[in-house]
């Protein structure tokens, strides 16, 4: 079958492009399911609790992922300036993985613990408190709005959806019969009168933390 059959044929062209896309996803991507280092989650990481999903929450919700990545690449340009490359481990319980399209602003991959919880606080109320080119625009409402009522409102059915995609989330019912994991049942009570900027800031001083020594 040449090539100028195939070109001039429509039906078939397709045909030949689509299986072509499938066998080159396929061979690209099945592998990684069988995979340890891209389904086993790195020594360190552990699910999120209540109050750090819920701040992952207004995380997306606020677009945060527009202007910041979490994916730092293996340069040396790179690791210099934000830590240790990210791994594939580190996103096994992150549904979706928060990697990002651009840099507007610096990568958060390893941000946690690097500034206090006042440092966020000053930040996300008015960025240019403390770095004066900032154009990252405020968020100051978020000291003002209780998660419990947004994002933790139903933070328990979350959890148990995230549970059936294999993040180890559990009811205290699978706890009493051995399983292990993060406990589901009374989750929102964590999230109590916390705000949303303080669900936010507990997300992100976690973020990295896990690999702080990873060799």
């Amino acid at each position: 079958m040449s090539q100028a059959k195939i070109e001039k044929n429509v039906g078939l062209l397709i045909v030949c492009i689509l299986l072509a896309v499938v066998w080159g996803g396929l061979v690209e991507i099945l592998p990684l399911f069988f995979q340890t280092s891209t389904t086993t989650p790195t020594a360190g990481v552990t699910p999120y609790g209540p109050v750090q999903l819920a701040g992952r929450d207004v995380y997306i919700r606020e677009g945060c992922y527009n202007c910041h990545s979490q994916m730092i690449r293996p340069f040396r340009a790179e690791t210099e300036r934000y830590g240790h490359y990210s791994v594939a481990g580190e996103f096994v319980y992150d549904h979706p993985f928060q990697w990002g399209s651009k840099r507007t602003g610096p990568d958060l991959q390893r941000v946690g613990g690097r500034y206090s919880d006042e440092w966020h606080r000053t930040h996300l109320r008015n960025p240019r408190d403390v770095e004066a080119a900032s154009n990252m625009p405020a968020y100051s409402w978020l000291q003002h709005t209780k998660a419990k009522d947004t994002v933790g409102r139903d933070i328990e059915a979350k959890m148990k959806a995230l549970a059936m995609v294999g993040v180890p989330y559990r009811t205290q019912q699978e706890i009493d019969d051995g399983a292990t994991g993060v406990l589901i049942d009374g989750a929102s009570q964590k999230i109590g009168d916390l705000t949303e900027e303080d669900v936010l800031i507990e997300y992100l001083q976690g973020l990295g933390t896990a690999l702080s020594n990873f060799r």
